[in-house]
């Protein structure tokens, strides 16, 4: 994904998807060193389960990373991404596979924005985690 080109960008327009391989324990691990989120339920399955989930669950944030990731390489180049906010619906676990998806909701010709519906999802149309962004391009 080298950028969407603005120019042929439309209202209602799906945008190219970015899919994430199975989620790792080892990945929820790095996440957490990264992020200093360290609490237990992302990385051991006897605290996850103690605490009554079924084990252990990835970090919120890391979902809203991978939605940061799909906005970034979508604007690539071109510009930048001004506003990414998100909601958590839905638990992910270790082995999960993730699409995040983008779909246009408003072109701004004066301020060369695109407004985007974001979301991830593990099944078609059960986003886990759901949000708004901006792409303002140059």
């Amino acid at each position: 994904m080298n950028g969407m080109d603005w120019m042929r960008a439309e209202i209602g327009q799906e945008l190219e998807a970015l899919v994430k391989p199975a989620i790792e324990k080892v990945q929820l691990v790095k996440y957490a060193g990264a992020s200093g989120d360290f609490n237990l339920i992302h990385t051991d399955d006897e605290t996850a389960r103690h605490v009554g989930l079924p084990g252990v669950i990835a970090h919120g944030m890391l979902s809203m990373g991978f939605m940061g990731q799909l906005c970034g390489q979508l604007v690539g180049k071109h510009g930048f991404v001004s506003r990414l906010m998100v909601r958590f619906a839905g638990m992910v676990f270790p082995e999960d596979v993730l699409t995040c998806r983008a779909k246009v909701t408003n072109k701004d010709e004066k301020e060369r924005t695109l407004d985007l519906e974001i979301s991830v999802e593990r099944e078609p149309g059960k986003p886990l985690t759901s949000g708004k962004a901006t792409l303002k391009f140059y």
